[in-house]
């Protein structure tokens, strides 16, 4: 039976109740931030009510993948209907709001495995109740397992509502990483549009414009969401944590201004490389039209010539390949002249 758990952990990303990573976090305790496992958190949440306010809370973190997610909130964490809706519904745009007593979050985040492709981005889906913050995906994400790794390695944020500063904040140093990266992208366009080496330049660009002007769509609702709610918390909430959440708005929209300010960069290199891709192709087509121009005077004179009929002229004339040498020379001259003088 242990085996057949170990395979289902591994094709699903968590425990039997598809349980990610779980921890408790108790400031009083000797190890202020414990791992612990969905049969460990049902006994805990079983138990809180009868704790008392000990400022002990739990985070855990499912994969809906898991065909036993679901099923193990609905039974042991009690959450709001608010936020089984939302998982329903599937609408990916960011919102933050209140839920009887807890918050119910949907924000968007980039795959762990992000390849600067506009599809990798998915939705995690967050309650944050004063005992119990519960966040939930369907692939792994970065700004998570940014926090997942922070925990691991010995944070352990005093209150539920400090663990979604942190996760914001995770989230917000993902999303300057990918800032930097496609900043560093662009550069080197550049430096290759200006050596003159234009080789498929407008694709690489269309596709970082993309994720730039998707990235902004889904996540620019999100400090407005948060200033929202930051008006009127809930009572639980502790008035220093509305305030680093309140920083943790401004930094990400920093960061979203600088993803508008690169999105208006890749606008103006595209417009230049289209500019010289049309200035290419005008210069191709004029090749080609002075070509036709030189090679039309020839083309009538060989044609008139070459007819099967009697009364060419200068037939019988001992010079006249010259002559229609020079008169074909001479119109040749004219043409290219003329061409080349429209030209300048």
């Amino acid at each position: 039976m242990s085996v057949f758990h170990d395979l289902a952990a591994q094709s699903y990303g968590g425990d039997e109740a598809g349980l990610i990573c779980g921890y408790l976090f108790d400031a009083a305790a000797p190890e202020p931030a414990r791992a612990i496992d969905s049969a460990q958190a049902a006994t805990w949440l079983a138990d809180a009510s009868r704790r008392g306010d000990s400022g002990a809370y739990v985070w855990l973190h499912f994969n809906l993948s898991h065909a036993h997610a679901e099923r193990w909130l609905t039974r042991h964490a009690a959450l709001s209907d608010t936020f089984y809706e939302t998982l329903h519904e599937g609408l990916p745009s960011t919102r933050i709001e209140r839920a009887d007593d807890s918050l119910i979050a949907v924000i968007n985040d980039v795959h762990f495995e992000f390849s600067f492709e506009p599809s990798d981005i998915s939705t995690l889906w967050i309650s944050v109740g004063p005992r119990l913050v519960v966040t939930a995906r369907t692939k792994p994400l970065r700004s998570v397992d940014a926090l997942r790794t922070a925990v691991k390695a010995g944070e352990a944020p005093r209150s539920s509502t400090e663990l979604l500063e942190h996760l914001l904040r995770a989230q917000a140093d993902v999303l300057v990483k990918i800032v930097r990266g496609v900043t560093s992208r662009i550069d080197r366009i550049e430096d290759e549009l200006l050596a003159g080496r234009l080789d498929h330049k407008r694709a690489r660009l269309g596709v970082l414009r993309r994720l730039l002007v998707r990235l902004q769509r889904l996540l620019a609702p999100e400090p407005a969401a948060l200033f929202r709610l930051l008006q009127g918390p809930p009572a639980w909430m502790a008035e220093a944590d509305a305030q680093e959440l309140r920083g943790s708005t401004e930094e990400f929209s920093v960061v979203l201004r600088d993803m508008q300010a690169l999105q208006e960069r890749i606008k103006l290199l595209q417009e230049e490389i289209a500019a010289n891709v049309n200035e290419d192709n005008n210069r191709s087509l004029f090749v080609l039209t002075v070509v036709t121009v030189l090679a039309l005077p020839i083309n009538i004179l060989a044609g008139l010539f070459g007819m099967n009929v009697g009364g060419i002229p200068l037939a019988e004339h001992k010079h006249g390949f010259w002559i229609v040498v020079a008169i074909v020379a001479t119109f040749t001259a004219v043409a290219a002249w003329t061409a080349f003088r429209k030209k300048r």
